[in-house]
């Protein structure tokens, strides 16, 4: 086959990428997810899975597909969790390439050719994810999402949450190594990854969608928001301690929680503006997902939290998605009380729906009139901008 114009031979002693893949339990969606990696359209690979312990038929799944395709190489063993499966698996790698892929996600067949192509036209990158679709988990697209494109984008993005979504990237396998792989940083060992490799070589993202990554209720967790929460922020402390020229703490801190977040500075209202951020953006992903009920649950769980200092913005915002996720249940009462609550915690957002009309006039264009029915006012100041970390 020809990429950029080059000759390229499927090689599987020393294959162009490595693809890695860690599942548990994930037998639901898993065919769907080897079959569109071993139907690219760029062949020079191998697929490493990890079977993290699955109870499920995840095994004779996995097995099936191994017997069948050489370029799968199946590992099973105990349950030990997603982070020791990655290195582990990445350990394995062959190729010059490493490309993740979770097992309820769907890679677009021109995905492999179109990151190669541009990995070779740019040396210095080294890290490299892409556009994505949501999809439901009947496989429904729910919207696109393209995140920043270029490095220096990327970077200022990246202090504030990932830009990249984990089973799009590949990285160059030199570039994984030099790094030290993934560290033991809890629901965010990519995110962590990305800041250290961002720190040592240049990022990107392509515009084009390259994955469908599907959200669905086995995915997200909302018992999980307030630990990812706790140790996204200490992985942005971490990087700002290494920019400063100071010791990373996370090469010493086995367990995290707010008393240790305030030692490295990290202060209160930071903290809790972090959690909130989690339970919302859970409650967003299944809202989007169509899973409506667990999207309550999960904002209710938020306001239930003990989050008195966490920034007025993010608190106002909560209580608009509440009330549109009550709206969408045809419960009035409550959605008009979390409209109130929203309101009195910032009075500000009520300028919002006026911002079309504004940016209408710095452009001195037409604007166009939405016509989504008596919900409109409310899905403007549900959906305007809200800081929130990624997707």
């Amino acid at each position: 086959m020809r990429i950029a114009g080059k000759e390229v031979k499927v090689n599987m002693t020393s294959p162009a990428i490595s693809v890695v893949m860690c599942v548990y339990n994930g037998a639901r969606f898993l065919r769907e997810a080897i079959e569109s990696i071993l139907d690219q359209s760029f062949t020079d690979f191998e697929f490493i899975i990890i079977n993290d312990g699955s109870t499920d038929n995840t095994a004779s799944i996995l097995d099936s597909y191994a017997n069948r395709d050489a370029r799968v190489h199946v590992y099973s063993q105990e349950n030990r969790g997603l982070t020791d499966s990655l290195n582990f698996g990445c350990s394995l790698a062959k190729g010059q390439f490493v490309a993740r892929m979770d097992a309820d996600d769907i890679a677009i067949k021109d995905r492999f050719i179109s990151q190669i192509e541009f990995m070779d036209m740019h040396p210095d990158v080294g890290l490299l994810g892409g556009a994505f679709e949501l999809i439901d988990a009947s496989g429904k697209t729910l919207c696109t999402a393209v995140n920043p494109l270029e490095d220096r984008e990327i970077r200022e993005a990246l202090q504030d949450g990932s830009v990249f979504l984990h089973p799009s990237v590949l990285m160059r396998k030199k570039a994984l190594d030099l790094v030290g792989g993934y560290r033991k940083v809890l629901h965010a060992e990519d995110y962590d990854l990305w800041l250290r490799m961002s720190e040592q070589m240049r990022v990107a993202n392509l515009q084009e969608v390259i994955l469908k990554y599907r959200v669905h209720p086995e995915q997200i967790s909302v018992s999980k928001c307030r630990e990812q929460a706790l140790w996204t922020g200490a992985a942005q402390i971490a990087a700002q301690f290494r920019r400063k020229g100071k010791p990373d703490p996370l090469n010493s801190i086995v367990e995290m929680n707010s008393s240790v977040l305030a030692e490295l500075g990290l202060s209160e209202s930071d903290q809790q503006t972090n959690i909130a951020r989690g339970y919302l953006r859970c409650a967003r992903n299944l809202y989007r997902g169509g899973e409506y009920a667990l999207a309550v649950n999960a904002i209710e769980a938020l306001h239930a939290a003990d989050l008195k200092k966490a920034e007025t913005w993010i608190v106002a915002d909560s209580y608009l998605w509440a009330a549109k996720l009550y709206w969408h249940e045809k419960k009035f009462p409550k959605c008009a009380f979390n409209v109130c609550c929203a309101v009195v915690t910032r009075p500000i957002i009520l300028a919002r729906p006026l911002k079309p009309s504004l940016q209408w006039l710095k452009t001195i264009r037409q604007p166009t009139w939405s016509s989504s029915g008596d919900s409109r006012l409310m899905d403007r100041m549900a959906s305007a901008p809200d800081k929130s970390i990624g997707a």
